[in-house]
């Protein structure tokens, strides 16, 4: 037996920066999609076995398309925006870690990229924040399906400064603000809906329409500086085409570049390889 669920994409707005830089900071999305699976209703177990997607792309990554891996990054979101299939482009896995390894990941949005890394917005009390409070290394991954592509990213993760913060924050829609305050120190235990509800009550009459809201102190963004990026391209029988980029001066302690016969040099201090699927 078939569970059906449907997706269907229904409003993008964006803005980009004039610079070369990034800006996500407008994107807004409403979807839905389709997918199937097979459900055992007398066990509830679920099978996948049958559930897979042939990559019948006609064509092959035979060498990165950029030398310097965030620009090929740029390129890739930006294939992905004009994607109608992609109905959020600028979401990314984030995985953080505790000090003694009890790894944890949920979806975040990229909202910027400038010259030193990826940015994204969260409260700082969440699980992930206190994390890369403990931990500041984290990982990120892209996936967009129709294009068969990939992007892993990993790096030191640091705060934005304050104003930074504040530019974003001033940018967000007024009941976004206003839920980050109702929020209060995210992922903390509540007894139902009401709270919530009720805070926000509270909130539009202390901040009526016109008035400032105040970005929360525990609220902000992060720069994810990357170290070793991934881009990951399908094929067909599982021949997949994957190019590793490592940055030299940033190689982290566990990572060791290969031997220099399959080591390629990129730009700006990063160099390249290829790796098996």
């Amino acid at each position: 037996m078939q569970m059906l669920c449907r997706i269907v994409k229904y409003k993008y707005l964006h803005r980009r920066s004039p610079l070369n830089n990034l800006n996500i900071y407008n994107s807004v999305t409403i979807f839905k999609q389709r997918s199937t699976m097979d459900i055992d209703w007398a066990t509830g177990d679920v099978n996948l076995y049958s559930s897979r997607t042939s990559y019948d792309v006609g064509q092959r990554l035979l060498e990165p398309t950029h030398r310097d891996p965030m620009e090929m990054l740029k390129s890739w979101l930006n294939e992905a925006e004009h994607c109608p299939d992609i109905p959020e482009h600028n979401a990314m896995a984030l995985a953080t870690s505790t000090t003694d390894g009890i790894p944890s990941v949920r979806y975040v949005l990229l909202k910027a990229v400038d010259d030193r890394g990826l940015l994204f917005f969260t409260n700082y009390m969440s699980r992930k924040g206190r994390e890369l409070t403990e931990n500041s290394f984290a990982a990120v991954a892209f996936y967009w399906h129709p294009l068969h592509k990939q992007i892993r990213v990993e790096g030191c993760v640091e705060k934005l400064s304050g104003s930074e913060s504040d530019e974003y924050f001033a940018t967000r829609p007024r009941q976004s603000q206003l839920a980050a305050l109702a929020s209060g120190v995210q992922s903390s235990r509540i007894a139902n809906r009401e709270v919530l509800d009720s805070r926000m009550r509270d909130l539009e009459l202390k901040y009526p329409e016109g008035c400032r809201i105040p970005r929360p102190d525990i609220w902000g963004g992060y720069r994810i500086i990357p170290s070793k990026m991934e881009f990951w391209f399908g094929h067909t029988n599982r021949l997949h085409d994957r190019f590793v980029f490592m940055k030299r001066d940033k190689c982290l302690p566990q990572y060791e570049l290969p031997q220099s016969d399959i080591l390629n040099e990129g730009a700006n201090g990063w160099v390249y390889y290829r790796l098996t699927p």
